[in-house]
This record gives structure tokens, C-alpha cells and sequence, in this order.
């Protein structure tokens, strides 16, 4: 008996090593991790991680998104992704989602075929399995930039990815609210205890333009987020409006809305973009400057 249970934790102990460095060879093949966070949900996190995304594979960057948020998956929605993973080359991995040119996107809500509604009821510890595998199991193609939709809070999401991806940076989403700022300031804190550097804040739900006046009201208050960054000694990388046109195109995962630049919140977007592509050393325009 005890042979037994001395063979079954070596050969656990196997497999952890085994997906540690596939972990490590995977990671290596990826320039830039960035993870998207929030103190508290409904802020518009996985939309700003989305499109950064989708803008990022515009220009010409090899982008992988992936979508931590394991209890309310969101991202294939955002995008209009359709179609599920394929197996790989190596029959023990899969291949992500092509969403479009440059952009490959994995999310529990591909894994689930035609039970997308029903609800993943999970423990910590198969969570935390399944951020590994997404990354381990998943054959993603050499990268420029890795964004991560993590769900809101603190908790097993964002800390495993801290703990998986030590080089990662976080862009922390927020209204300018202080209910949410409140909030934030515990994503900032859990950052610097966890030694993630901080790319920025972004302010989502920033005003909205009346259409019938064209002036701005401040349905959330205004300018929460700058207060705090300055407070942090963090920058601000946007300051993203109301739009109901986003909502609306949101809703039915069409992203045409990035090519009109007519929009604030388009131009805002692309913005965040190039604030983005500064701090982490690449160019706004041209190719990238990467192998």
C-alpha cells in the first residue's frame, strides 16, 4: 500500500514539473503579458481588454486574449467569436480560437459547445488548474502581447496569474465613481504585494456627450481615477466615454465601431493603444519592432 501511494506522488510530482516547464516554454515565446483587472465588477474590464486586444492585432501585433474571468465569460460575446478550439499538432494540446487576423482567443465559454448558459460552479483549486492548462495546454502561436481578462477582485484569478506569469504588467479599470475608486485602490495594493507593476489606470464610463446638446454630464463623477493615480505615482493611459453605440454593437460582438473615428470612445481606445505600446517599448506606428 505504501509503494503505491509513494508511486501515485511521484508521478503527481511528474506532472506538476511537466506543466511548470511547458508553462515556462510557452511564456518565453510571448513578449508582453497584461492583465486586465478591476476592484470591482461592472466596469467595463473585459470590454477595455478586449478591444485593446482586437486594436493591438489591427496594427499589426501578434495578440493572444485570454479569458480568466471563469465564472462570467465574456470575451467570444465582445468579439463575435465563433467555433471552438482545435486539436494541435501535439494530440495532447489544442489550438485557440482564430477571431481574426493576428488575434487568438481562448475562453472557458469555447470549451462549452451549447452549454454556454450553465453556470461553472468551481472551487479555488480547479480554478487555479484551469488558468495553468489555458496556458500550458493551449499551443499558442509566438506572441507580441498576452491580455488577460481577469474577473473583479483580489482573489484566485488574478493572484494565480501573478504567481504563473511573474513578468506580467496590470492595467486596472475603473469608474470614476467613489465606490469604485475604493475599490481600486485594493487592486493597486494587491499589485504591489504581489510585485506586479502597474502599466496604468483607465477611467471607463468617463461622461457622456448629450446628443441633443453636445454637452458633457458626468453621470459617474469625473476625473476619480486621475486623483488616484496621482496619489499612487501611477499614470492614467485613457479616459474612456459613455457611448451607447459601443452598447449596443457590444451586445451583438461586433467591433466595427473601432473604424469610425468619429466616435470619442474610438479615439480614446486607440489612444489607451499607444499609451500601451510606450510603456511597454514598442512603437504606435509601423510594424513591430519584436521577433
Amino acid at each position: 500500500m505504501e509503494e503505491v501511494q509513494e508511486n501515485t506522488r511521484m508521478q503527481a510530482e511528474n506532472e506538476v514539473e511537466k506543466q511548470q516547464k511547458e508553462i515556462q516554454e510557452r511564456l518565453g515565446r510571448i513578449r508582453h503579458k497584461l492583465l486586465v483587472m478591476s476592484g470591482k465588477g461592472g466596469v467595463g474590464k473585459s470590454s477595455v481588454a478586449a478591444y485593446l486586444a482586437v486594436i493591438l492585432a489591427r496594427r499589426g501585433y501578434r495578440v493572444g486574449l485570454m479569458d480568466v474571468d471563469l465564472h462570467g465569460p465574456s470575451i467570444p460575446r465582445l468579439i463575435g467569436l465563433e467555433g471552438g478550439i482545435q486539436p494541435a499538432e501535439d494530440q495532447d494540446k489544442v489550438r485557440p480560437v482564430s477571431a481574426m487576423p493576428n488575434l487568438e482567443v481562448i475562453s472557458i465559454e469555447s470549451l462549452m459547445g451549447d452549454a454556454k448558459d450553465v453556470a461553472t460552479i468551481w472551487r479555488g483549486p480547479m480554478k487555479i488548474g484551469i488558468i495553468k492548462q489555458f496556458i500550458s495546454d493551449i499551443e499558442w502561436s509566438p506572441l507580441d502581447y498576452l491580455v488577460l481578462d481577469s474577473p473583479p477582485g483580489t482573489g484566485d484569478e488574478p493572484l494565480t496569474v501573478a504567481q504563473t506569469i511573474p513578468d506580467a504588467h496590470a492595467l486596472i479599470v475603473t469608474t470614476p465613481q467613489e465606490i469604485s475608486l475604493a475599490d481600486i485602490r485594493k487592486s493597486i495594493h494587491f499589485c504591489r504585494q504581489v510585485h506586479m507593476e502597474v502599466l496604468g489606470l483607465v477611467e471607463n464610463m468617463s461622461g457622456l456627450t448629450c446628443p441633443h446638446c453636445g454637452r458633457t454630464i458626468d453621470l459617474f463623477k469625473a476625473h476619480g481615477a486621475e486623483a488616484v493615480a496621482e496619489k499612487a505615482g501611477l499614470r492614467v493611459l485613457a479616459t474612456l466615454p459613455l457611448e451607447p453605440e459601443l452598447v449596443k454593437q457590444g451586445d451583438v460582438g461586433d467591433t466595427s465601431f473601432l473604424d469610425n473615428a468619429e466616435l470619442p470612445v474610438t479615439r480614446e481606445l486607440e489612444s489607451m493603444a499607444d499609451e500601451v505600446l510606450k510603456q511597454t517599448g514598442e512603437a504606435t506606428t509601423g510594424a513591430p519592432q519584436g521577433g
